[in-house]
């Protein structure tokens, strides 16, 4: 069992390391830029290079049956649930095989409105405590559910 971080603009490492010291799960952060990680022999960081979807790239080529991966790109989401992976957005948000394909439709959607720039503008809603909060949760509830098919 291992933790992915799409990790250059994740507002929730802190409660991935606090969730993976409770279940003992190793982390690997994945980062374009080298940033700090606890000192704990569960945490790895991993720098990739600038190049376009060069952390998407190694986070999917390395995703599993035994993965959780977190990010917010819909698009590195789809790639991981389809090797098996269990996927969390930011906000605790989990991408399945049954709401993937609807994500990346809405993505499409709203980036073709973003184009026509007729006024839609912006991203998802601020992250809120609400979000930290269902984060740490659904977090716990796959570590749970991955350890116990482990056994």
């Amino acid at each position: 069992m291992n933790i992915l971080v799409d990790a250059d603009a994740c507002p929730v490492k802190d409660e991935i390391y606090k969730v993976a010291l409770r279940h003992k799960a190793p982390v690997t952060i994945v980062s374009n830029s080298p940033f700090r990680i606890p000192d704990n022999p569960l945490f790895s960081r991993v720098v990739v290079n600038d190049s376009f979807d060069a952390a998407d790239d190694w986070i999917a080529e390395r995703a599993n049956a035994s993965s959780v991966v977190i990010t917010a790109d819909i698009l590195l989401a789809e790639r991981c649930v389809k090797a098996g992976a269990a996927v969390l957005a930011n906000n605790g948000k989990p991408f399945t095989a049954d709401s993937i394909g609807n994500a990346v439709a809405v993505r499409a959607i709203m980036a073709d409105l973003r184009a026509g720039a007729d006024g839609i503008t912006g991203g998802p809603p601020p992250f809120s405590k609400a979000d930290r909060s269902q984060f740490l949760q659904a977090l716990d509830q796959i570590l749970v559910k991955l350890a116990r098919t482990r056994r």
